[in-house]
Parts: C-alpha cells; structure tokens; sequence
C-alpha cells in the first residue's frame, strides 16, 4: 500500500475514534513521514509506534490523537511537553496552540526535532535539553501538560507548574504497561480521568523513576 492510501485509511480510522475535529485537521496538516527514520518511511502511517533509535519511540498515532484531544487546546494556550523525541507530537500541538515548551534528555533528538519543525515552518515553539528535575518551570505556569513516557505516580512537581483548571495528561503505571490519565487541576482535590490502557517508555527523573 502507498503512502497516501495509508495515510487515507488511516484518518478514516481516527474520525471514528477522535471527537475533536481540530485535532484531526492538526494531524492531516502534520507530515508524519518527516519524523520517522528512512527505514520506517512507509510505515509512517500505520496505527503503530515507529523506533527513532536511543531505545525511543514516535507514538501510535491514535495515542497522539487521544492524548492531544484530552488537552481540550482552543488556540490560545501554552503547552509544556515532557519527551520531545522525534517531534511529532511538538508539530501537532504547535498546531493547536499559542506556545509549546518541549523537554527532551536525549540531546540528540532534541537537536533533530529541531532542526525537522524548523524545516516545516513551525516557529511557536522551544526545545530544552532536560535536567532531572522535571518540567520546565521557568516557563510556569501552562495551561496543558503533555507527557509521552510513564511515570510511577503523577508527579506533583508538574501539577504546581501548571494553572488552575489546567489538565496534564500522563501515561501512570509500571515501566511496562500503563494507564493513560487525564488530570485536571482543582483547589482542593484533582480531577482524575481514566483514557485507558497504554504502553510508554518510563519516565526519567526526579518523581519519576530513575536510569536503569
């Protein structure tokens, strides 16, 4: 199957998953082919996650989708991203916001996703290479958190840098398996939504756990 025809059938499975219609019209304007290496080219369109080397992945699309729709972005908001990797899940959010903030440890994704969001144009966003702490606080505080690896509990340390009626969006589970969670910041008790089951690379940090 050719790359359009791929790409065709799958948008046809995502209008009958993804409610948001703007999420949907972000990722058909984003050219996932442009993140994934030469040898997983044609399979850029697979509702599948594609290795991108240093032990990363780019997400299944369908997880994009599901974690940007719980975000809820109207246009004008600042969104940190934890785990830039191949930059994929940076464009589409670019797409849909004022301002991305985006975390990655691994210099050298960080420096290749760059150097691809500025080749397609984007210019609302930032790349920091992280530290171990987690977040980027000096950027504080964001309307929506999005964070593509698993941590062992949702970290307040990200609940502080977000704003009230903020939602972070976190995959929380083993190293191994996950439950995707949309949380929305409250006063007294956080708002907790279960997306369902996922699977992530862990989380690095502190909070999170730590290098193996």
């Amino acid at each position: 199957m050719g790359l359009e025809a791929a790409r065709a059938r799958l948008f046809d499975c995502l209008r009958h998953e993804i409610r948001d219609k703007r999420v949907l019209s972000a990722m058909a304007r984003v050219p996932r082919e442009r993140f994934v290496s030469p040898d997983h080219y044609y399979a850029a369109y697979e509702d599948m996650p594609l290795s991108i080397g240093f032990g990363q992945t780019i997400s299944q699309p369908f997880i994009v989708a599901l974690m940007t729709q719980a975000l809820g972005l109207k246009g004008g908001e600042k969104v940190l991203e934890l785990g830039t990797g191949s930059g994929y899940q940076t464009a589409i959010l670019a797409e849909l916001a004022k301002w991305i903030v985006s975390i990655e440890r691994i210099p050298q994704l960080a420096e290749s996703a760059m150097r691809v969001l500025k080749e397609l144009g984007y210019k609302n966003f930032a790349i920091h290479t992280s530290s171990e702490a987690l977040g980027w606080p000096a950027g504080a505080p964001y309307d929506g958190i999005i964070v593509t690896a698993g941590a062992p509990s949702v970290p307040d340390v990200l609940l502080e840098q977000l704003v009230l009626g903020g939602r972070l969006v976190i995959p929380v589970g083993s190293r191994w398996e996950q439950d995707l969670l949309k949380v929305t910041k409250r006063k007294r008790k956080h708002l907790v939504k279960s997306l369902g089951g996922c699977r992530f690379v862990p989380l690095i940090g502190l909070g999170a756990w730590e290098e193996s």
